[in-house]
C-alpha cells in the first residue's frame, strides 16, 4: 500500500495508427503527458488538493492542441464546436457539470465554479454559458477552438456521413477505414503534427481527464471533452455525467473515463467501479477491470479509465490498442505511456 499522494491522468482512447509511430511525434505527446502530470503533482507536492490538482492538469490539457478538449477539440456537424466537463469531489461528493459549451475557453474551470457556487450540479448551453460569464470566465471566439487536424477529420466524417463514433473493430464501414488511412498518408503535419498522432484521430474516444489523491487523503476526479467528431449538436455523451464519465468518493475512488459515451452512459461505468468496491469488497484494480474488460465489451462498450483509490492504488485499464495515460507520485518521475 502506498498512500503518498498521486495523480493520473488520461488523453483518449483509441486504434493504433501503425503507420504513424514516429518517434518524434510519440515523444511529443509523451513530453505532454509528462508535463501535465508534473504540474499536478506540484499542486499535491505542495499539500494543495486533489480538486485544485485534477482541476489544473484537466485545464492544462484543454489547453493543448493534441488532444479533443478545449483548444482542439472536434467539430459537429454544422461545422461548430460543443464542449463538457464535469468534476468531482470525493471528499463531500459535490459535483459540477457543464455541456453544450461554445465560448468558455476551459469548460472545466466552468464546471469547478459549478460545483463551488451553484446549488445545482449541471448546467447546459446558453445557460451553463450565462452561469460562466457571471463567475467571470474566460470567454473565447469559436474559432480559437479550430486546428487544422481536427477540421481534416471533420471532413473525413462528413464526407462518409457519419459520426465518427471511433470503435475499432468490425463495425467500421471500409469507407471510413479508407479514410483514416488517407488521412494519415495524405495529410501534411499541421499543428502538433496532429494528422499523424499515434492514436489514429478517426477511431478514437477523445476525452480528457484526472483523478488525484491528496495527502489529506481526500480524492477527487474530472473529465472533459469536445465530444464526438461530426456528432448532431446536443449530442452530449459520458463526460459531463456523474457516475458515468466520472466520479469520486473518498470512501472508495476516484475515477475517469474515456469511451464510446453512449456505453458508459448505459453502464454508469464511473460509478459501477465505486460500487463494485463499496458492496462487493472488490479492489480497485478488480472492479475497473471488470468494468472495461467485462462489462463494457457486452454492448461493444470500447475505451477505458483511469482510478486511484483511498490508499494509493492506481489503475489505468482500457480496451483498446492504445490509450494516452499517466500517473505521477509525489517524490516520483512520471509513469507515462500510449500503447498497450
Amino acid at each position: 500500500m502506498n498512500t503518498s499522494p498521486v495523480i493520473a491522468i488520461h488523453g483518449g482512447a483509441g486504434t493504433i495508427l501503425r503507420t504513424a509511430m514516429a518517434s518524434e511525434t510519440e515523444a511529443q505527446y509523451l513530453a505532454a503527458l509528462s508535463g501535465i502530470l508534473a504540474a499536478g503533482q506540484k499542486i499535491l507536492a505542495e499539500g494543495g488538493s486533489a480538486l485544485d490538482a485534477v482541476t489544473e492538469a484537466v485545464r492544462l490539457l484543454e489547453d493543448c492542441p493534441f488532444f479533443n478538449a478545449g483548444h482542439g477539440s472536434v467539430f459537429t456537424a454544422a461545422g461548430t464546436h460543443e464542449l463538457d466537463a464535469s468534476i468531482m469531489d470525493g471528499r463531500t461528493l459535490e459535483a459540477g457539470a457543464v455541456c453544450c459549451v461554445k465560448r468558455v475557453r476551459n469548460p472545466v474551470l466552468a464546471a469547478r465554479r459549478v460545483l463551488e457556487h451553484s446549488e445545482h450540479v449541471l448546467f447546459t448551453g446558453e445557460g451553463a454559458e450565462a452561469f460562466a460569464a457571471a463567475q467571470g470566465l474566460e470567454f473565447v471566439e469559436p474559432g480559437y477552438f479550430h486546428t487544422d487536424a481536427r477540421h481534416r477529420q471533420w471532413l473525413l466524417a462528413r464526407g462518409a456521413q457519419r459520426a465518427m463514433l471511433d470503435h475499432d473493430g468490425a463495425t467500421l464501414a471500409a469507407g471510413v477505414d479508407k479514410a483514416s488511412d488517407n488521412a494519415a498518408h495524405q495529410a501534411e503535419a499541421g499543428e502538433g503534427g496532429l494528422p499523424h498522432e499515434p492514436i489514429d484521430p478517426n477511431r478514437k474516444h477523445g476525452t480528457v481527464g484526472a483523478v488525484a489523491l491528496d495527502v489529506q487523503g481526500h480524492l477527487a476526479a474530472a473529465t472533459s471533452t469536445g465530444g464526438v467528431t461530426n456528432k448532431q449538436p446536443g449530442r452530449v455523451g459520458d463526460s459531463p455525467l456523474i457516475g458515468a464519465g466520472c466520479y469520486a468518493d473518498d470512501a472508495t475512488c476516484a475515477v475517469s473515463t474515456t469511451g464510446s459515451g453512449e456505453m458508459f452512459m448505459r453502464m454508469v461505468a464511473a460509478y459501477d467501479v465505486a460500487a463494485q468496491m463499496r458492496y462487493g469488497g472488490a479492489t480497485l484494480a478488480d472492479a475497473a477491470a471488470n468494468v472495461v474488460m467485462e462489462r463494457l465489451p457486452r454492448i461493444d462498450g470500447r475505451g477505458g479509465l483511469i482510478a486511484v483509490d483511498a490508499r494509493g492504488n492506481v489503475t489505468l485499464p482500457f480496451n483498446t490498442e492504445g490509450m494516452y495515460r499517466g500517473y505521477a507520485r509525489v517524490g516520483d518521475a512520471p509513469v507515462v505511456a500510449i500503447y498497450r
